[in-house]
Formats: structure tokens, C-alpha cells, sequence
């Protein structure tokens, strides 16, 4: 006698070190018949809004979650009931298969366009290079005859990044192991300090965090913590690159954009100075360069900043950079930019003078070394020759790891942007 099998689709391996996603939209209802591959959610990660497609063919008969409910790997998504074949799985199966998709990265379905570990053992995420890759210290039990079951130091070091004793966690796994989830249990379990709000004033509202302002969060307190950053800045004369853009436009074609032209420079720039587009290996004693530069453009969208990455950006020309530019302005401003180009970049430019600002003390996108802050560029007094005039002055702003280079390095490299801006003429033919 054939028996109804209903399949549960978890929320599958992400990929790009993320975790966890919200549930933006359903695109599907309870009694839908549905494909394999049709998209049946819309959800939102830390770095863009995707659609969850389902590895599933035939009709919902649940949906697990509400519009905004955050949903971590492993955790159910919907149940499709495929017609006849084999019974369901038992419900301590389920949690097991559960437990092993968490235990391996690489396991389990993978959305289009992420990735997995690709390998079977202990699970791997993808995090920034950290100056403290030492052991992780774990105190002594209190019991001596008790043994913290705890396979992956990932999971330690979660635990101590949430202030938590892994003694006082009861693991959930095969044989007592301590997951990831038990850890993020024990913390949600735990009472958050209260916030030291004014006394005199009635809260008005209360709005969590969205899943990029989250990652935002944790990247510039990343970057804060671990880069003894400096910054140089210095006023340019952009009036004839104002002038000689103008009179780029042929036909129909539209002049290329300032900032692909800021973008042309930085690039140049940085062939001659490329420690600036360098990493600091995760043990923080060694130097990384690279063959060519992925230039990340920080990018302003309705969810928030976001830095799409540019790759192999040197190889370029000035019209394929524009375009490129183009391309994901467009996307981004749709909030679907594959993860993929939101990682990986080297060096940052922020033209935060289109926001109508002169100048910002930016700070470096970890793990990069340095950022390249451009404020709007517009007319001031400025003397040439003894005469005070009116020019098109910029200011341009570089934050960088001192780790990587002295001043001198770094001015050098503003100094080689400003004659670039300065004296474009002589630029362009190898543009």
C-alpha cells in the first residue's frame, strides 16, 4: 500500500559565512502545487535578499514561519507533500539529519549562487581574518569528572564571544555534543543587560536590527577593535577633470561617470602602491598581496550600505569600469546583489560626496587595509598663480592600516590620485 511522503525542506547552506536569513515574503500558500526549483520564499540575509527555491516537487501542506521570523540553517522552511512513496522520516531522524547538516558545511541543498565547505568533516565558516587565531581558552570544570562535549572551536568561540560558560550547557546532539544551536539557546536564555536609558523619557519605539544593519554592526566593530587605523586627507583641484568630463560626451554616448573616473585613478594609483590593497594573514605577522585588485564601491541602497565587489577591476578600461558600475547601481538598488559580489574586495572607495558632504572619518572595511573617501567636489576660492579664483575643489580622505605602511607610503598614494585629478589629460589615452 503506498502512504503519503511529505518532504521538509530546511533553510539550506547559505554559504559566505551566513547563517541565518529572514523571512521577507512567502511566494507560495498552504495547498499550492509546486515545481522543483520554483521560489517559494523571498528571504533576506546579511548581505542581500534572495529567493529560496524548493528542491521539492508537489503541494504545501505547511509553511514554517511569518514575515520577519529569522530562520538559522537547518531550520524547517515549508513541507511539501510529493504524492506516494516512502513514509516520512521519524521525528528524531529528522533531528539528527539536522544535527549532521549543522556538524558538516557542505551538506544538504544549496541556494543558486552560494557555495559549501565541500568537504565532510567538523563544519567551516567563512569569517574574517582575526589577530587572536591562538587557543581559545575554555575555564576549567567544575567538576573534574565532567568533559565539555564540544567537537567544533568554532562553537567554543561562540560561546565566549556571548559571554557563556560552555559548563553550564546542556548539549543536545549525538552523545551529549554541544551544538551551535544550543549555545545561541543558552544566550536567548540568557537576560540581557538593561540598556541605561534616560530616566525622564518614555520609550517611543523599539525596531531590532535588520539582517545587514546586524552585519554592518559586527564588521565596523570588527574594524574598530582590530586596525590601528590613521588617516591622511588632502584638498584637490578637480577643475579640468570637471572640465574635460563634460567634453566627453560623443553622441548619443553619455560622458563616463565621476566616479568611474575616481575609480580609473584609484586603481592606477594603486599599481604603484599595492600594499593598500593587501590583507594581514589571520595570525597578524605576515603581509598578503595579490595579482590584481577587486575594487569594492560602497554603495547607498534602501536596506542600507552595502560594498559590491568589482572584481579584477585593474584589467578594466574606462568604459567597461562605467559600465560595470552601472550594472550594479542598478541591482543593488533592488536589494538582490548575489553574495558572491559582495565579498572578496580589497580596496574601498566611497564617493560620500554625492550625499552633499565635504569630508568623513571613514571607517576601513575589514578585512581590507584601507579606504579611499571622496567628499563632493564644488566651487571655492583658490589661488593659482597669486590670484585667488574660483576652482572645483574635492577633499580626498584615506583611512589605512598602520600595520601595512607608514604616512609617507599612504600620502604617497594621495599624491598620486591628485595628479591624476589634477592632470588627466595626460591620462586618458591609456584609459
Amino acid at each position: 500500500m503506498s502512504v503519503a511522503a511529505t518532504s521538509l525542506f530546511r533553510l539550506p547552506d547559505l554559504g559566505e559565512g551566513l547563517t541565518e536569513a529572514a523571512l521577507v515574503t512567502w511566494l507560495v500558500h498552504t495547498g499550492d502545487e509546486i515545481a522543483v526549483d520554483q521560489a517559494v520564499a523571498e528571504v533576506e540575509t546579511a548581505k542581500s535578499v534572495v529567493e529560496l527555491p524548493s528542491p521539492f516537487a508537489g503541494r504545501v501542506v505547511a509553511l514554517h514561519g511569518e514575515p520577519g521570523d529569522v530562520i538559522r540553517v537547518g531550520a524547517p522552511v515549508l513541507e511539501v507533500d510529493s504524492g506516494t512513496g516512502d513514509p516520512a522520516p521519524e521525528p528524531d531522524r529528522l533531528e539528527l539529519d539536522a544535527h549532521r547538516a549543522e556538524e558538516r558545511a557542505g551538506s544538504g541543498n544549496v541556494l543558486i549562487g552560494y557555495g559549501t565547505s565541500g568537504h565532510d568533516g567538523p563544519a567551516r565558516r567563512h569569517r574574517a581574518p582575526r589577530a587572536d587565531t591562538g587557543p581559545i581558552p575554555v575555564p576549567e570544570p567544575v567538576d573534574p569528572g565532567h568533559a565539555i562535549a564540544v567537537r567544533s572551536p568554532l562553537i567554543r568561540r561562540l560561546a565566549r564571544d556571548l559571554g557563556l560558560d560552555l559548563h553550564a550547557i546542556t548539549g543536545t546532539g549525538t552523545g551529549g555534543v554541544i551544538t551551535r544551536a544550543d549555545v545561541l539557546a543558552a544566550a536567548t536564555d540568557s537576560p540581557a543587560p538593561a540598556p541605561d536609558l534616560p530616566a525622564d523619557l518614555a520609550v517611543a519605539t523599539r525596531e531590532p536590527f535588520s539582517m545587514l544593519r546586524r552585519a554592518v554592526s559586527d564588521k565596523l566593530t570588527t574594524s574598530r577593535r582590530e586596525i590601528p587605523e590613521a588617516t591622511v586627507w588632502v584638498d584637490v583641484d578637480a577643475t579640468r577633470l570637471w572640465d574635460l568630463r563634460a567634453e566627453l560626451r560623443t553622441g548619443a554616448d553619455a560622458a563616463p561617470s565621476l566616479t568611474a573616473l575616481l575609480a580609473k585613478f584609484v586603481l592606477l594609483a594603486l599599481r604603484e602602491y599595492p600594499l593598500l590593497a593587501s590583507r594581514v594573514g589571520p595570525s597578524g605577522d605576515e603581509l598578503i598581496t595579490f595579482d590584481e585588485v577587486n575594487l569594492g564601491i560602497a554603495t547607498d541602497t534602501p536596506r542600507g550600505l552595502v560594498v559590491p565587489r568589482i572584481s579584477r577591476a585593474g584589467a578594466l578600461t574606462l568604459s567597461e569600469l562605467d559600465r560595470r558600475l552601472s550594472e550594479i547601481a542598478a541591482v543593488a538598488s533592488t536589494g538582490h546583489l548575489a553574495p558572491a559580489d559582495l565579498a572578496g574586495s580589497t580596496f574601498t572607495l566611497n564617493n560620500y560626496g554625492s550625499f552633499g558632504v565635504d569630508g568623513s572619518a571613514a571607517i576601513i572595511n575589514h578585512p581590507e587595509v584601507a579606504i579611499l573617501g571622496v567628499g563632493r567636489i564644488i566651487p571655492r576660492p583658490w589661488v593659482v598663480d597669486g590670484q585667488i579664483v574660483p576652482r572645483r575643489i574635492g577633499q580626498l580622505s584615506l583611512v589605512f592600516d598602520h600595520r601595512v605602511c607608514d604616512g609617507g607610503y599612504a600620502a604617497g598614494f594621495l599624491r598620486h590620485i591628485v595628479g591624476s585629478i589634477e592632470h588627466p589629460l595626460g591620462l586618458f589615452r591609456g584609459l
